[in-house]
């Protein structure tokens, strides 16, 4: 199903000396969103990245500060995957409205970013995305949102979270640093396989090598073969090791799909200690989904509270008030601010960690109920920003 693209939609603060998140684009107020400078701003964006888009890529540093020239530097340093590199010629064109409104549900002609290596679960989830998409593989996830931002590519599927394993922080606090929007998801079942050497039995093993997560997902069988674990980048990249180093005694914990993009042998399928191993992976954009009320839609949202008694009860109620369903809380330590200090009468000074809350609601942004808890929500918030909106019936 296509899924259409709109200005952005942000709520933000129009405090900037109180808000360092704030950003030009669409301010929710008290009568509503309003355009500032939007237009102008992206068409300054995408020359600039056009600009740039010839030079090598390497992940950045969080805690970089965005002067102009510091930027330039960063945009000079972010690396794809192997090198990925292309002339300006076969660059995406800029889309135009025919574009935006033409479906890409299969994947044609769309180029599709990832984190690791081609077999990574990454990869099969973008795939399952787009079928016959062109994927592109990434060193580390800063690359993919910044491949995405610079028109290397289309689409970014990146992971948030995993039914076993929990959050990738890293991608909640990416979502506030670029300017990205969500706009589809895609559950992946995870499967591990024990991989190795053509000819290899998996009693033949002493070290297996794999992503820390995956190792500790499958902890009873590598108990059982008694092997030393060994941690990789990711799974993908723990089965390439193997099949290039050519060690019989160096196993893997990766896909199937890797086993037969490095010509490696399964010794076992399914070796996951729980068998429910579900990752639900974002599907990101440049431009995001316009918000409708013809269907069931979740939205994603991110802000920050005043300190005081009961606060974030109070924004949470804002939801429940109006019968929205929340379908995730999560909270992250302000990188930029992480101490708040709040005056008490009896001790002096206190301080607390300042926290920033992402929350998942079900419901469009075009739905009168979101509009009134948004403007609610602004009560208690000194910062509000909108990730993404899109139908929930396009998650896969």
């Amino acid at each position: 199903m296509a899924l259409k693209a709109a200005p952005v939609l942000v709520c933000c603060s129009n405090n900037k000396k109180d808000n360092p998140f704030a950003q030009p684009g669409f301010c929710f107020s008290d009568s509503g969103f309003k355009r500032s400078d939007f237009l102008n701003l992206r068409i300054h964006r995408v020359r600039e990245c056009l600009a740039h888009s010839h030079r090598a890529i390497t992940p950045v540093e969080d805690e970089i500060p965005s002067t102009p020239a510091v930027v330039e530097e960063q945009e000079t340093q972010i690396s794809l995957h192997r090198g990925f590199h292309k002339d300006l010629n076969s660059l995406p064109k800029p889309l135009s409205a025919a574009d935006l409104s033409s479906s890409y549900s299969d994947g044609t002609n769309v180029r599709v970013a990832y984190q690791g290596v081609p077999g990574a679960y990454s990869e099969a989830a973008a795939l399952k995305a787009y079928p016959k998409c062109e994927t592109v593989p990434c060193d580390q996830f800063e690359a993919a949102f910044k491949a995405v931002e610079l028109w290397l590519v289309d689409k970014a599927v990146l992971p948030i979270e995993n039914s076993v394993g929990g959050s990738i922080h890293r991608n909640y606090d990416l979502l506030l640093r670029h300017r990205l929007h969500i706009v589809g998801e895609v559950q992946l079942v995870v499967n591990h396989c024990l991989l190795g050497l053509r000819g290899v039995r998996k009693e033949d093993l002493k070290r297996v090598l794999s992503h820390p997560q995956a190792l500790d997902q499958c902890e009873k069988i590598l108990n059982e073969l008694g092997v030393t674990r060994v941690n990789a980048e990711d799974t993908a990249g723990a089965a390439q090791i193997v099949a290039s180093e050519r060690v019989r005694e160096t196993g893997a914990v990766a896909s199937a799909r890797a086993a037969e993009i490095y010509g490696l042998d399964v010794l076992a399928q399914n070796i996951q200690d729980d068998s429910d191993n579900i990752t639900r992976f974002l599907i990101l954009a440049r431009e995001p989904v316009i918000p409708g009320t013809d269907r069931p839609y979740k939205t994603s949202i991110v802000f920050t509270l005043e300190e005081g008694p009961g606060v974030l009860f109070k924004a949470l109620a804002v939801f429940a008030l109006r019968g929205l369903n929340l379908s995730k809380i999560e909270s992250r330590p302000q990188k930029l601010r992480p101490l708040r200090v709040v005056d008490d009468s009896n001790m002096g000074s206190a301080t607390y960690f300042d926290y920033l809350f992402y929350i998942d609601f079900e419901a469009s942004m075009a739905d009168s109920r979101a509009q009134n808890a948004m403007g609610h929500l602004q009560e208690f918030a000194t910062f509000i920003r909108v990730l993404g909106c899109y139908p929930m019936d396009t998650v896969l």
